[in-house]
């Protein structure tokens, strides 16, 4: 049994429209399944608005959604109060904006402590010790406990941030773009640090992002994401190396790379169609270069492809596997 498996799961928006008109929704995620097993990173990337923190935030039950979240075979659906919080010790989230995730009025041994007092046993010595040892983890010295946020560069508050995250011991952690907020050089070593936090604790994550070049560095299998929906999963390299869902090969060719591996610069016509009022068919019919008359009108299943790989793929006709551009 996989730690986590993910069936079906949608979660939608009401919009308000006129008094008398018919109620409408936005699909921010719609019908999304996969499954992670004990120390996978499987990345998640898309355009900005595809709903990638969307998902994330409902595995971790901060969005209400429909479907299934089965963790260890339990579903996380049917959980609320009490109950909710004593399970959020195996799930945890790490946030995007790690100027805005910590609490500016709480030192950091205080909004360390908010989380072992609920999860961990101990006296508040105890628990000191251990938010000392948790500062160490991430790289950070145990002085910095008597200290605010504000005293903090980017980098050593998303730092915190992992600490926090990691102070329940949890099983799977959504990292939410992470390194997004960072620069550069602060990025390799945030990304090394959830690295080494796999390896030392066999913590699963899904690490979503916008930037394919970072996601595939630290990712096993990737997942990409188009209008709520995932349209390609599979090996990190291998779907780096010849994607074969037309947006995908989109995606890879705006990576900057420093030297030319013959990719083509593929430019999508048109612009993301609204979530409120998406397409028939394929919801990428209206950008693809590969589109037909079956697109149009019907909806392609994420399924595995015909060449007998492990790719899973939703499009009637996808990228042969030789080819790196549609």
């Amino acid at each position: 049994m996989a730690l986590l498996e993910v069936d079906d799961l949608h979660v939608d928006y009401p919009v308000r429209g006129a008094w008398f008109g018919r109620k409408k929704f936005l699909h921010a995620v719609n019908g999304v399944s996969f499954a992670l097993d004990r120390g996978d990173i499987v990345g998640l990337v898309g355009e900005s608005g595809c709903g990638k923190s969307t998902l994330g935030r409902a595995l971790v039950r901060l969005e209400t959604s429909g479907g299934r979240i089965m963790l260890h075979g339990r579903d996380l659906g049917g959980l609320s109060g009490g109950e909710l919080r004593r399970a959020r010790k195996s799930f945890q989230m790490i946030f995007q904006d790690p100027y805005g995730s910590l609490n500016p009025q709480l030192s950091i041994a205080r909004t360390l402590d908010e989380v072992l007092a609920l999860h961990v046993s101990g006296d508040r010595a105890a628990r000191r010790v251990r938010a000392a040892e948790l500062l160490e983890k991430v790289g950070l010295d145990a002085s910095a406990l008597d200290r605010y946020p504000h005293q903090f560069s980017g980098g050593q508050r998303q730092r915190i941030g992992i600490a926090r995250a990691l102070a329940a011991e949890p099983e799977f952690i959504v990292a939410d773009e992470p390194v997004s907020a960072l620069d550069v050089s602060v990025q390799a070593a945030i990304i090394n640090l959830l690295s080494d936090i796999r390896r030392d604790t066999g913590a699963a994550f899904l690490f979503i992002a916008h930037d394919l070049a970072v996601v595939e560095h630290i990712s096993d299998r990737i997942m990409v994401m188009y209008l709520g929906r995932i349209v390609e999963e599979g090996g990190a390299h291998e779907l780096v190396a010849s994607p074969r869902h037309p947006y995908t090969c989109a995606l890879l060719s705006a990576v900057p790379r420093i030297e030319h591996d013959g990719r083509k610069r593929l430019v999508l016509p048109g612009d993301v169609p609204s979530p409120l009022a998406p397409p028939p068919g394929c919801a990428f019919h209206t950008r693809c270069t590969r589109c037909t008359e079956r697109c149009r009108v019907e909806t392609p299943r994420l399924a595995p492809l015909a060449d007998g790989s492990s790719r899973r793929c939703a499009c009637f006709n996808p990228i042969p596997a030789e080819t790196v551009t549609p």
